[in-house]
């Protein structure tokens, strides 16, 4: 069996006197495709969250390769952050930047890449989505499927060895 590429232990989450996460533990190997339902409040946000520490836990462990990240210092935080895509229901574009300028900020930024090699795998994937003619639109120009495309291309275009898919 394949190593977990996450382990998720005990892990809790409190909002004052509301305990939201009550020592959820689960493994996730390479290559799965994990999906939680539930009602709304019950914790599904709050767990992906704090899988990536944009939330930070009360208890338990995260361990994301090996790297407990709940306990681990900023730049293994960083790091780690970076290695997870996340795509949220609202897709998070920034509307003052192009359809390529949102897909290429992070690879050059975070990943320190070349800009033309970034633009290059950004247009790569626009194409394999279907809108390698949209690399110039703004957001705002753009569909709500459109915006949605191009929010999981660009998670995919710092690739990530793990995606997260919010449905907030």
């Amino acid at each position: 069996m394949t190593k977990a590429l996450l382990q998720i232990t005990d892990l809790r989450k409190s909002f004052g006197n509301l305990e939201v996460l009550k020592g959820l533990s689960t493994d996730i190997r390479p290559g799965e495709v994990v999906v939680m339902i539930g009602p709304s409040g019950g914790g599904k946000s709050t767990f992906l969250r704090c899988m990536n520490l944009l939330e930070q836990p009360t208890a338990g462990s995260v361990v994301f390769d090996g790297v407990d990240v709940v306990r681990a210092d900023e730049r293994t935080k960083n790091r780690v952050r970076s290695e997870m895509g996340m795509v949220f229901q609202h897709f998070n574009l920034f509307p003052h930047k192009t359809v390529l300028e949102n897909m290429t900020i992070a690879p050059t930024l975070v990943k320190k890449a070349d800009k033309a090699a970034a633009e290059a795998k950004a247009l790569e994937l626009l194409r394999r989505v279907g809108l390698e003619g949209r690399a110039g639109a703004y957001p705002a120009q753009l569909s709500g499927g459109q915006k949605q495309r191009v929010a999981i291309v660009r998670a995919l275009a710092m690739e990530p060895d793990v995606m997260l898919f919010f449905d907030e």
